[in-house]
């Protein structure tokens, strides 16, 4: 039995904050009182700090089995406990494709020896694997990924009679990714014959385009509303999609949930002068006025969740010519301190934060005991630091990859200690390596 004693904190939860002291033992959140006496195997002195549930992350890459030039699950797992993530949710465009119950058996048993965080994987949907994604189990995999729009690895699903197959019959939550493919061929046809191999990255969102992403995301609500389906859309890059999403529903009972990402909370369109490929994402980074939408649209409970989308890849594939630079970037360790930016900023509450990286993608998921600090839950927990200030460079950044699309930047705050199912793996530059995250299991 160990046990952990976190002394004066001042938590961030459901909507309230306050100083208490909290008591772990056994992984457990035991205790949460104003003051507690315990002995316990390890005591922490909080005063000062904030103590807020992990950040559990929906979507990312990492890029094991095929990858792992770029990442592997215990690099990026590292650093997403660095950055206060304790639980992710990886996603099927690995290599092989995890296309089969078999391949993503092979991926939990990789995790379940190396991976820092909890852990989840998706089933990954094609045109023709139908028969696989309905075996698979709802009480111990987050989800099934669909790709609406083809972007890194060879998944699109565009067959009509699949997508109806898919959105019927699906046994869990199925999580997509919306752009319009024929709009972006289209679009990149017509760039090609203007430009030649000359089109350059602020071109990108005109490719991969508003519309695009709006076509998209309303065949996907449409095709949900049909059959019922338990829809998730990631990414959301627009203003005008947030509009497709309910704001009236309580949480728990919305069949259709969305996600914002935070590179397109962060970044918009003028940064691509300065950063070039290196925030080269799909869905694009979008105008400054999409920016603002997708930030009202957290802010007033059109989108439900943040997540990160991290998806690493080297130096010198992003230091390639635009058409040839693949989409995506490293993000888990920097997420949350670019939260607490914003909340520093005016623009996000401490305890919004907290409801979409926490609370939200519990109870969309249906997670079993995560994602709030409450007595009986698994201790999944980040100490938070407002005012420590620290740069972003190549030397304290954990990635495999080894670059960060926030290289340069300033945080006001940092993330001192990450508890994951109540072991501290994370404190202060240093990381527990000898003991892993748990499988994440789901109340459906």
């Amino acid at each position: 039995m160990s046990t952990t004693l976190i002394k004066a904190a001042t938590i961030v939860n459901e909507g309230k904050t306050f100083v208490a002291d909290v008591f772990i033992k056994d992984g457990i959140i035991d205790k949460i009182a104003s003051s507690i006496d315990t002995a316990a195997d390890t005591e922490i002195n909080a005063e000062g700090l904030y103590l807020v549930p992990g950040m559990i992350d929906d979507q990312v890459h990492f890029r094991e089995p095929g990858l792992t030039h770029k990442a592997d699950i215990f690099t990026e797992s590292m650093a997403a406990v660095a950055g206060g993530i304790t639980s992710f949710m990886e996603m099927p465009n690995t290599v092989p494709n995890t296309l089969t119950q078999e391949l993503l058996a092979d991926k939990y048993a990789i995790a379940e020896q190396t991976s820092l965080a909890n852990y989840s994987f998706y089933m990954g949907a094609s045109n023709n694997n139908i028969e696989e994604v309905l075996k698979t189990d709802p009480k111990n995999v987050c989800g099934i990924k669909v790709f609406m729009g083809s972007s890194t690895g060879n998944m699109l699903v565009d067959n009509e009679k699949t997508l109806e197959n898919i959105f019927s019959k699906a046994p869990i939550l199925v999580a997509t990714h919306c752009e319009d493919e024929a709009t972006i061929r289209y679009n990149m046809a017509a760039y090609k014959e203007k430009y030649g191999d000359n089109i350059t990255i602020d071109m990108h969102p005109l490719i991969r385009s508003a519309e695009a992403c709006y076509k998209s995301s309303s065949l996907a609500v449409e095709l949900a509303k049909k059959y019922n389906t338990r829809l998730h859309i990631l990414h959301i890059s627009t203003a005008k999609e947030v509009a497709l999403f309910d704001n009236k529903t309580p949480l728990s009972e919305k069949r259709i949930t969305a996600e914002a990402c935070v590179h397109h909370l962060w970044f918009n369109d003028t940064d691509y002068a300065t950063k070039g490929n290196f925030i080269k994402w799909n869905p694009a980074v979008k105008t400054a006025s999409d920016q603002a939408g997708v930030l009202q649209g957290l802010l007033d409970g059109h989108i439900d969740v943040i997540a990160t989308d991290h998806a690493p890849h080297t130096i010198e594939e992003k230091n390639q010519a635009y058409l040839q630079a693949p989409s995506g970037g490293p993000l888990v360790q920097h997420a949350l301190p670019a939260l607490l930016e914003m909340h520093l900023q005016g623009k996000l509450s401490l305890e919004k934060i907290v409801e979409k990286t926490a609370h939200n993608v519990a109870i969309c998921y249906q997670l079993e005991k995560r994602g709030f600090i409450r007595e009986g839950y698994w201790a999944d927990l980040a100490l938070v630091d407002l005012n420590d200030a620290w740069k972003v460079t190549k030397l304290n950044t954990f990635y495999k990859c080894g670059w960060s699309p926030f290289d340069g930047q300033t945080f006001s705050a940092s993330i001192t200690h990450t508890f994951v199912s109540g072991v501290l793996a994370y404190q202060k530059g240093k990381f527990m390596t000898n003991r892993t995250g748990k499988r994440l299991t789901f109340n459906r």
